[in-house]
């Protein structure tokens, strides 16, 4: 295993897996950034916590199933599904606050870290936002 996969591993173990969002954002590098559906580019330690604990904190069971996961040239790729039920408010991009709707999520997802000397230097997510807010019961199926 080399250090992009490791990282990445430790990454979503410590944010998803212990919900331990501070710890999880030690793992980028200062000038770190996260490109996502709906954010577009977040970067910065604390614009990158906050991002995550969007969805830790409405999802306070949340967990990661991995597909698959790959790593090649200092990077690291999962494919797999977020899944969690929604019991805490969240906190959208925008600022608005969506109430806790008790609706379980199983979201597939593909993340892709780029690697430098031990720290996420970039890191894109991909998920479908439409998915998502159907799931949410949030618009019509």
């Amino acid at each position: 295993m080399g250090q992009a996969r490791e990282v990445m591993d430790r990454m979503t173990e410590t944010a998803v897996g212990q919900h331990d969002v501070d710890a999880a954002v030690e793992l980028y590098s200062d000038d770190a950034v996260v490109m996502t559906p709906d954010a577009g580019a977040v970067k910065g330690h604390e614009n990158i916590a906050e991002y995550w604990h969007q969805f830790i904190d409405a999802f306070p069971d949340g967990a990661y199933e991995p597909i698959m996961k790959l790593e090649s040239d200092g990077r690291a790729v999962d494919e797999g599904y977020f899944v969690g039920t929604n019991t805490g408010d969240m906190k959208t991009p925008t600022g608005e606050t969506i109430p806790a709707t008790g609706k379980k999520v199983k979201l597939r997802s593909c993340d892709i870290a780029v690697v430098k000397d031990g720290k996420i230097t970039e890191h894109h997510l991909y998920f479908d936002e439409s998915e998502f807010m159907r799931q949410m019961g949030l618009t019509a199926p």
